[in-house]
Formats: structure tokens, sequence, C-alpha cells
């Protein structure tokens, strides 16, 4: 029988750096997670993380990581050929059967890109898929901006709006991503949509609140977040909200319930 909590050593392919703040592991591994689970990445003697599969494919998985603590500060001076270790997947992913035949509607802020950056390419590559696209990524400024080159190629095969908040540089809108949900056509869709929105907190709460106004129902909105996920196997009670465990009934919800988890 499997040991779901035994982490496994596992080699560092390749490392790049996204922004200032940000880079991407590569790691080779077996594992295949379902889009929107997440691993808990650890060194030993040091502690472990819970990061967002950002991308995966046969015998890799990547991790998009911001440097916030003593385990990333760690990771990040790991090199190609050095080991992370990993457990999982865990968790609820996106309810991809849901999303199929849909126009999908999905709403980023900042590292939030990451955990449907997987689910991206998926519609990219398979643009049967979903009947439509409509992306909107926001960063705080330019120096924060994520996956440049799969920005660029969403252009392409996408409907998009990207946004900074306190920057106006040349093919980007000035602003929070909540200004820009009243450019979505949602009433083109005849209700036949979903929208995905991830990225910090009041970011979700508010963007849900938009979504709102323009009378989209909670049930058609989904969120991620990952609220001090520690052991990820529901035992240890710190993502615990209420009679919610984040890391086992998440990290995805629908709004219809998530509304009430956002702080």
């Amino acid at each position: 029988m499997k040991n779901i909590i035994q982490p496994v050593a596992c080699e560092i392919l390749d490392v790049k750096q996204e922004s200032k703040q940000e880079y991407t592991f590569r790691v080779k591994t077996d594992i295949r997670p379902n889009h929107g689970q997440f691993l808990q990445l650890s060194i030993p003697k040091v502690g472990e993380a819970p990061i967002s599969v950002s991308d995966f494919g046969d015998g890799w998985m990547d991790f998009t990581i911001r440097s916030v603590g003593k385990v990333t500060n760690e990771i990040f001076s790991k090199r190609p050929g050095d080991e992370l270790f990993l457990r999982g997947a865990y968790g609820n992913g996106w309810p991809l059967e849901q999303f199929q035949g849909k126009h999908m509607v999905i709403i980023t802020g900042g590292t939030g890109l990451a955990p449907v950056r997987s689910m991206l390419h998926k519609f990219e590559k398979e643009p049967d898929y979903v009947k439509s696209v409509h992306l909107i990524c926001g960063f705080k400024n330019q120096e924060g901006i994520l996956f440049r080159s799969e920005l660029e190629e969403w252009k392409h095969c996408f409907s998009t709006i990207y946004a900074l908040d306190n920057e106006k540089i040349d093919g980007w809108h000035k602003g929070f991503v909540t200004e820009f949900v009243k450019e979505i056509p949602f009433d083109s869709f005849g209700g036949d949509y979903e929208v995905v929105i991830v990225g910090p907190p009041p970011m979700m709460k508010f963007t849900g609140i938009e979504c709102g106004k323009c009378a989209v129902p909670d049930k058609k909105i989904w969120l991620s977040f990952e609220r001090k996920m520690s052991c990820a196997v529901g035992k240890c009670g710190h993502c615990r909200i209420d009679e919610v465990y984040v890391c086992l009934d998440g990290p995805t919800f629908n709004y219809t319930q998530a509304k009430y988890l956002v702080d």
C-alpha cells in the first residue's frame, strides 16, 4: 500500500526565473496530478511547503514558487541536478468535465496564474475542449509578470486582457482585474459558461462581487486558494475553516461555498 505522506526524492531538471521573486522548478517525477492539485515540497531538516502544480507532462512537473519564507528560500538555493522531496498530489482539482464544452472565463491575480497554467495549456492544445476562453491576468507591476512568452502565445488563441495595478506599458491596461470583469460578454454565452478566479484573498473576494454585478450565478464561479496548509491530509487542522479542511475539500471550491471561506 502506498504511503500518502511519504516524501520521495526527485531530481530538479531545470530552474527558470519568471520574475524578480518567482522561479519555476521543473522536477523529474512519475506523479501525474489533476489540473489544480498541489503537492508538498520539502527539504530534510528545513521543512515543507504546499505548492500548486503549474504544469506537468510525462515524467516531469513544474512548480512556480515565490520566495516568502524559510523553506522557499532554501528551495531557491537548489540547482538542476539537486533534489527536492515531493509528496502528493493532494486535494481536488478543477472540475474539467464540467468545464468541457463551455465558455471559460479565467481571472487571475499575481501568482494566481500558476494554478491555472496547466489547464490553459490544455485548452490551448485542445481548442475544441471548450467553446472559448476569456482570460484576464493582473500583476502588481511589470517586475512581477509571470510566464511572459505564454502570455504572448495566449493572445493568439484566447480573448485576453492583461493589466498592471500601478503601471502603464505597451500592450497592457492599467488597473485592477476587477475593473475589467464588465468587459466579459457574459450575455452572449447563453448561460453556458464557467468562471475561474485565482489570486490573493482580497482579489478573489472583490472579483467575485464584480461577477455578481454582471449577474453571474455563484454556482458558475470557482476559486482556488491555500490557507495555512501543513499536513495536506486533514490531520493537523491548520487549514480548517469552521468544518472545512482546505487541503481535503479544496484547494478548488465552488463559490457557493468559497464566498464564506475567503478572508
